[in-house]
């Protein structure tokens, strides 16, 4: 569980983990109304506070970024957009059903003595569960501005089968058919960042996954993302995590 020390949850603070709060019981706010069945999703980097005085009951779950390059496929980290876009769905679901036969699984599993295969059983019940709320949201999703959602999609699609070859945003807008300005709009309009950084924060994530489910040396990953030098490699992590990739493979 991530260090929450001297952490005060009522105060804006913006979190380096990832969160799921499922409401059980009462009536609240967090920036939005909450009650009973909801599920709301707090993305990595996403700025929040939790209400004073709260009248609602429920269960925070927390989950660090290690825990999801290590234990989820790559194909579920592409489709749960909370994960890295969270700005693309709505942060709200409810299905007081569903999440009630969630926490009971997630509840024994956390509680069972038995430690053979726990950190992965978990991480497949939560991974399980984040994509059942994908699903409810995606029919919502396609259709609001629909041909802007195409486009962004299809520029996801795109960074994910040539960003070992190009990390250039007018490479990406060519295959659009459309400007660099027109491809930054849309990206916007669903990250609330520019195409470049969506680029870069997907390549520094494939550079992670690889980094802490194989043994494969830090040269082999550069090249395997897309870099002939390792020196550019590594001035490229360390300016988008604050670490070197030997730093980052020595804390995961």
């Amino acid at each position: 569980m991530p260090d929450i020390v001297d952490h005060n949850p009522t105060q804006p603070h913006r979190i380096s983990f990832f969160a799921l709060l499922l409401v059980t019981k009462g009536l609240g706010t967090h920036q939005i109304d909450l009650q009973a069945g909801t599920v709301l999703k707090i993305a990595k980097g996403q700025v929040h506070a939790f209400q004073k005085n709260a009248k609602y009951e429920g269960y925070l779950i927390i989950f660090t970024e290690n825990f999801v390059v290590s234990h989820f496929s790559k194909s579920s980290i592409n489709m749960i957009s909370h994960l890295y876009n969270y700005h693309i769905s709505s942060p709200i679901f409810s299905n007081e059903a569903g999440n009630r036969i969630f926490l009971d699984e997630l509840i024994v599993e956390v509680k069972n003595e038995n430690k053979y295969a726990k950190e992965n059983i978990v991480a497949a019940l939560l991974n399980l569960y984040l994509l059942r709320l994908e699903r409810e949201f995606n029919n919502t999703l396609e259709n609001n501005n629909s041909n802007h959602y195409t486009i962004f999609i299809q520029f996801k699609n795109l960074v994910e089968d040539h960003y070992t070859s190009t990390r250039n945003v007018k490479d990406y807008a060519n295959k659009l058919f459309i400007s660099t300005k027109h491809l930054n709009q849309v990206v916007k309009e669903f990250t609330l960042n520019t195409a470049k950084h969506f680029i870069d924060d997907f390549v520094i994530l494939e550079t992670k996954r690889a980094m802490v489910s194989s043994n494969t040396s830090l040269k082999e990953i550069a090249f395997a993302v897309g870099f002939d030098e390792v020196t550019n490699f590594t001035k490229f992590f360390k300016k988008h995590t604050d670490l070197t990739p030997k730093e980052f493979k020595t804390l995961s």
